[in-house]
């Protein structure tokens, strides 16, 4: 009876240690499935941020392509995670969404306008920053290959240095409107060495290296007539000074 007894309890316990551990076994899983759904909403939010960003500016259609296919890829590991009639009709329309930009061969504009004020410029650095990252992510997950990588990434990196450039050069502009010749000469400077840094050049690079210097050269020749000037004028009050000195004493 009391052998009965002992296995039953043994049983019991047996059993209630296999429902735990299934029960924390899905637990597990469950959270598991909530972490990676809500790492995979993040990855579609931050591209559909980019995507918006990207409206204005000079970027290929290939590279809009290349967005929407990491939506796609997300919400389809979504929908296995967690089938909604919502996902799947979202999945069907990035899927049309990523065939039309990928099948557009147009390239990337070629025209480039700086953004108005200097909180807009920030964002506009903000998204060419993030969607060289989010390019190297793609290619490093096999998305895209080594060639499309290169090209998208060498056009995102021109991309950078014009607006570091143009930037540098809309402060410079603004200084000499306020003749600070010190400072308009040290953004024109920056602005230089960061074009001359790039390679190959381009047209864009060669025609604002030649304006740059220009203005460079403008600076200069206006420093050395101020410098000029104010020593001048230092000569003229030590001159006056010493006449004042050694000038015959009026007798009074």
């Amino acid at each position: 009876m009391y052998v009965i007894i002992i296995i039953s309890i043994v049983i019991l316990l047996i059993a209630a240690i296999f429902i735990n551990a299934v029960q924390q076994h899905r637990e597990k899983q469950e959270a598991e499935r909530r972490t990676e759904l809500a790492k995979q909403r993040t990855i579609v939010d931050e591209t559909e941020n980019v995507i918006a960003a990207s409206v204005n500016m000079p970027v290929s259609s290939r590279i809009i392509g290349i967005l929407h296919n990491r939506i796609l890829n997300a919400l389809k590991t979504m929908n296995e995670l967690s089938g909604t009639a919502e996902l799947k009709q979202r999945i069907s329309s990035t899927e049309q969404a990523t065939a039309a930009a990928l099948s557009d061969n147009s390239g990337a504009a070629t025209e480039f306008s700086l953004p108005d004020n200097d909180k807009m410029i920030i964002q506009y650095i903000q998204a060419v920053k993030k969607l060289r990252i989010i390019l190297r992510s793609e290619h490093s997950k096999g998305q895209i290959d080594s060639k499309v990588f290169m090209d998208e990434d060498k056009q995102l990196e021109r991309l950078q240095v014009k607006v570091n450039v143009e930037t540098l050069i809309k402060r410079g502009r603004a200084a000499l409107q306020s003749n600070m010749l010190g400072s308009a000469r040290q953004y024109f400077e920056k602005a230089k060495n960061a074009l001359e840094n790039q390679t190959p050049q381009d047209e864009y690079s060669t025609t604002k290296l030649a304006t740059l210097n220009e203005w460079l050269h403008e600076i200069q020749s206006n420093l050395k007539s101020v410098n000029e000037k104010d020593r001048a004028k230092k000569q003229e009050e030590e001159r006056d000074e010493l006449d004042e000195l050694f000038a015959p004493k009026k007798k009074w």
